[in-house]
């Protein structure tokens, strides 16, 4: 415990250095605020008064007070951080500071008629609106540069901004303080009076089947429902949607009083007969979806991991049901998000007498499902109509007896007994397919369920001109709680007016789709196993193989001394006499020069064979590289970058470093964080930081391209992070317990570590070794 004591106290420096500097910000921007009002004071009383003696004391009110509290803060803070000792004590600084909250309760009672007064004297006077619009802000000492300019609107939010940031502080000292430190008890205390401090003003500061016949007699019956996102004037709700014989209704749950059943609201509805899907030519002037940045959606996986993990300790602790009940309404919340934020793919629906509805979906089969089974109501011969509000009355009455999907697909929804999923990796082999009545270019795509909803995970090179194709394609798809495989069959679309007119608009024609269950017991075998899938008169062959994420990850240190995979990174640098892996420059420079305008350039796999065939050449150092390299698939050549540095006998950021990147994407301060993250970066061996701060560009790149390859900075993440980041083996073994919740958990987490540094302005390997504390100015 000696060590991990003692590495407790470094990240206490680290999250105390952090938060020194930010402090520092924090003290000039009071500083820059309280510039204007000794002068603006002064001509209060004079005949010419920029601002009456009442306004100035209103918009100014406490902040002398708040400066004085920090500046003693600092002051006391300061050496003791300058003059580390392990012994150090600074509790008391921290309680007292707590203790002064009372002036912040003072300054947020007042600071809507502060905003509300300083917008008035800038409307009525000229030379106060000058005034506030530019107050300077004095940098940090050591900084370049030496002002930025602020609004006074923003720098009146900063006290309020900063008690929230001193109890994310309390909370990473907390974490890293030994319970047996003099400091833990009055941080505690410090974190209990600063959250319920914060709780008490956040009330103050946030403004913040068959009940109605067809027009024909006919019964008229429920075909198919389901929940689909709708964008609805800007922003994505969640619909129940029902397709009825000869009407699409789209309704939502309405809030009901407890013991009342439930009823479903109609939101609108649109007969058959004048339904129509605009073709993509008419959708160019439809409102242009706003999609969700993927690290927003990764950070959300992130959270309902760990809160999963918690609930799994609670129930094996037999914790209290209030507890579980809380994480699980919680988790309810987060996976209630996703589900509404992640779809991006547009489903247009359009009433031929003027109004167009847009629903997204998160995949294209189901996609595809909703429009068939649409279309194949439209060929019988229908009616237009008009429903009577009590025909529409009794229509949405009918609605919820009806209903075959009765909750919203949430894992939090399930019963305890439900399969959990697979979690791990998932090989496919996609050999070939037959029963195409005309030759077309073909390929196909695979989905699986993540999280409750399908994703699109691979796709086949395009089989020009065939009716047998033969892609014989290798793929690993990474399941995160799957239970299904999809996979659908398109024909090409190579016509230039058609083509990608909406962002995420797919124009190739679904030829047929089709869908088997991941059984864990089937799957689970160390060979192959041969399937095939029929879907309308097409037959799919393909062969599958899963291995869990334990398994997955015995990395076998390489005995051969010789070649490049599963070498040391420092024995192959120092042999070829380079900084980055000979391997490592060639792959990246050929991405660059022909694969950064690739749609899923790393995302989607590049067929096994070929990665094999240039990893031997690698490994062989044969002359014909170059020549092989230029003539290869782009995808084959990013899957053997991936290979290399998943082959590495250690991780790219080593074992011994992994639980501190773990401690410090996890620490919530962000001027600690910075500090911690940059300190660990400093810490790598040469060459692995080297290549590290190389690959990092190199994805920077990638993803300045991606309106053109869909690869964002958080798709990259998600794709490197786990290859450059894990557990030693040591490490996974001791955690075993429940494979699948650590592991999403884990996975998670190593994305956001290299979403930091992939978001991160440029590093420099000499700024990073010379400098020892590394600052963004406002933190």
């Amino acid at each position: 415990g000696e060590r991990e004591a003692g590495k407790g106290l470094e990240m206490r420096k680290l999250v105390l250095s952090g938060f020194l500097a930010s402090e520092e910000i924090y003290i000039n921007q009071l500083e820059a605020l309280l510039l204007p009002m000794k002068p603006l004071k002064a001509t209060a009383t004079t005949s010419q008064p920029v601002l009456t003696l009442q306004q100035i004391e209103t918009i100014f009110y406490k902040i002398q007070d708040i400066y004085e509290i920090h500046k003693e803060f600092y002051d006391s803070l300061c050496p003791k951080v300058q003059q580390w000792d392990s012994n150090v004590t600074m509790g008391h600084l921290f309680q007292k500071l707590a203790s002064q909250l009372g002036v912040y309760k003072a300054f947020v009672d007042n600071y809507k008629i502060a905003l509300e007064t300083a917008e008035k004297c800038s409307q009525s006077n000229y030379q106060f609106q000058k005034i506030s619009e530019e107050l300077k802000v004095k940098g940090p000492k050591d900084s370049k540069e030496s002002h930025t300019s602020v609004t006074m609107e923003a720098l009146l939010y900063k006290p309020i901004d900063r008690v929230t940031r001193s109890t994310l502080v309390l909370h990473d000292l907390l974490k890293h303080t030994p319970a047996d430190h003099p400091d833990y008890p009055l941080l505690q205390d410090a974190l209990r009076i600063s959250q319920n401090f914060l709780s008490s003003i956040n009330e103050d500061i946030d403004p913040r089947r068959t009940a109605v016949t067809t027009p024909k007699g006919e019964t008229r019956q429920l075909v198919k429902d389901g929940f689909l996102v709708e964008l609805s004037e800007g922003s994505r709700k969640l619909r129940h949607v029902f397709l009825f014989t000869d009407v699409l209704l789209c309704a939502k749950l309405k809030k009901t009083a407890v013991g009342k059943h439930q009823q479903y609201d109609c939101k609108w509805y649109v007969p058959l007969a004048d339904l129509v899907f605009p073709s993509p030519e008419e959708s160019e002037h439809c409102p242009q979806v706003h999609v969700i940045p993927d690290h927003e959606l990764e950070d959300m996986k992130m959270k309902i991991s760990a809160i999963k993990s918690e609930m799994q300790k609670e129930k094996a602790n037999k914790g209290q049901s209030r507890a579980i009940e809380r994480l699980k309404k919680k988790m309810f919340e987060n996976e209630f998000w996703l589900l509404l934020n992640s779809p991006a793919i547009p489903f247009r629906i359009h009433n031929r007498n003027g109004k167009s509805y847009l629903f997204l979906l998160s995949s294209d089969y189901e996609r595809s499902e909703w429009r068939e089974a649409i279309q194949k109501l439209q060929k019988k011969d229908l009616q237009a109509f008009v429903l009577s509000s009590v025909e529409l009355q009794v229509l949405t009455g009918s609605c919820f007896k009806l209903r075959t999907v009765h909750n919203i697909p949430v894992t939090s929804n399930k019963d305890d007994d439900e399969s959990p999923g697979l979690y791990g990796f998932l090989h496919v082999i996609v050999h070939s397919a037959k029963g195409f009545k005309q030759s077309a270019n073909l390929y196909c795509t695979l989905e699986v369920d993540s999280f409750g909803y399908f994703v699109s995970k691979a796709k086949t090179r395009v089989f020009r001109d065939t009716t047998e194709p033969q892609w014989n394609e290798e793929f690993e798809i990474e399941l995160e709680g799957s239970q299904s495989l999809r996979i659908l069959c398109y024909e090409k679309c190579y016509d230039k007016t058609k083509l990608n007119k909406d962002n995420n608009e797919i124009v190739d024609k679904i030829m047929g789709k089709g869908q088997i269950q991941l059984d864990p017991q089937a799957v689970q075998t160390k060979n192959w196993h041969m399937d095939v899938i029929e879907m309308n008169g097409i037959k799919v062959e393909f062969s599958m193989k899963f291995t869990s994420r334990d398994m997955s990850l015995k990395r076998t240190p390489s005995k051969k001394q010789t070649g490049v995979f599963g070498v040391k990174i420092s024995v192959v640098t120092k042999r070829e006499r380079s900084k980055v892996p000979y391997i490592v420059r060639q792959c990246v420079e050929e991405v660059e020069k022909r694969g950064i305008e690739e749609v899923g350039i790393y995302r989607i796999s590049g067929v096994a064979t070929d990665i094999q065939a240039l990893k031997a050449v690698f490994d062989a150092n044969n002359k014909d590289i170059l020549v092989m390299l230029s003539d290869m698939d782009i995808n084959a050549i990013a899957g053997t970058l991936k290979l290399y540095f998943r082959e590495l006998p250690e991780p790219l950021l080593t074992d011994r470093l992994y639980p501190a990147f773990m401690e410090g994407i996890a620490l919530s301060d962000p001027a600690a964080k910075e500090n911690c993250m940059m300190h660990l970066l400093r810490s790598l061996p040469d060459p692995n930081l080297i290549t590290f701060l190389f690959l990092l560009e190199h994805l920077k790149r990638v993803a300045e391209k991606e309106p053109i390859n869909k690869m964002s900075l958080h798709n990259l993440a998600t794709v490197f992070g786990p290859t450059l980041l894990r557990p030693s083996e040591g490490e996974s073994k001791a955690h075993l317990t429940l494979a699948s919740d650590i592991w999403s958990h884990d996975v998670m987490a190593q994305v956001q570590v290299l979403l930091y540094y992939l978001q991160h302005p440029p590093i420099s390997f000499t700024e990073l070794k010379r400098n020892t504390l590394y600052f963004s100015t406002d933190v």
